[in-house]
């Protein structure tokens, strides 16, 4: 079982959406949520993925098959909640997808396809969980973005593009619904090189996997856990003065 980054559990009775549980970093914030007192109800789009879930945390976690662009799973998720009477006070817009290719050789499809699963879809899945928040109840929506969104990478164009998007999208969403009497804060986290699912991979190809080191302050990649606290703090009630920020988590990346 992980070990509480606090020494009080603050998600205590929150009950908090992740999408993208099934690996990764998703799966890190799921297990720490919990650690921290929250219920979470994830979705994935591998069944294989639940089978891993650990047994110690099967009674605070819900989770769904489904895809995060599928606007059919997305209205039944709600309609569940609906019918349960489950409020929610926490979204995580974890899922997400990488894409590398040359500007050149986008095709029409590429762009669509990028921009659907990074940037429409938690769009659309935040419209849902504001509609179901009542305006006085404070509740904390986090996007996960990119570093790639905020410097520049060869053959990321659409990748970067999507989560730019994500960018903008929190700080207008902040805006509006402040203005409009929502308690509820918006807030993106932007990670670096991180070791997740991909990790392993990338460090094959050792001429890339140095070339991100010496690109790094830090002289390292990133932990699931380093981003997961920052998750953790921005849900709680202790970063109730923060609201419409991109976070960067990257160990210091030199553009």
């Amino acid at each position: 079982m992980f070990i509480s980054n606090f020494k009080k559990k603050v998600l205590i009775n929150k009950n908090i959406l992740i999408s993208g549980v099934g690996k990764g970093l998703g799966r890190d914030m799921m297990y720490r949520c919990v650690d921290n007192g929250a219920f979470v109800f994830g979705f994935t789009k591998s069944k294989k993925d639940i089978k891993s879930i650990k047994f110690n945390y099967s009674k605070n976690i819900k989770i769904f098959i489904g895809d995060a662009t599928n606007e059919k799973f997305i209205k039944k998720l709600f309609k569940y909640f609906s019918e349960k009477k489950i409020v929610l006070d926490g979204l995580i817009n974890n899922a997400g997808r990488r894409q590398r290719k040359s500007f050149i050789d986008f095709k029409s499809k590429d762009i669509k396809e990028i921009m659907n699963v990074n940037f429409i879809s938690p769009f659309l899945l935040t419209q849902k969980f504001v509609n179901q928040l009542k305006k006085e109840k404070k509740g904390s929506i986090i996007n996960i973005g990119s570093i790639v969104g905020e410097f520049p990478f060869s053959d990321l164009v659409g990748y970067a593009s999507s989560k730019s998007a994500i960018s903008g999208f929190t700080k207008s969403l902040s805006l509006e619904l402040s203005s409009k009497g929502y308690k509820t804060r918006v807030n993106c986290i932007n990670p670096g090189f991180t070791k997740t699912s991909y990790f392993k991979k990338f460090r094959k190809n050792k001429r890339l996997y140095s070339w991100t080191i010496k690109k790094i302050a830090a002289k390292r990649w990133g932990d699931p856990e380093e981003i997961s606290r920052l998750a953790i703090f921005l849900l709680s009630n202790r970063s109730s003065y923060i609201n419409g920020q991109t976070i960067n988590i990257d160990g210091g990346w030199k553009s």
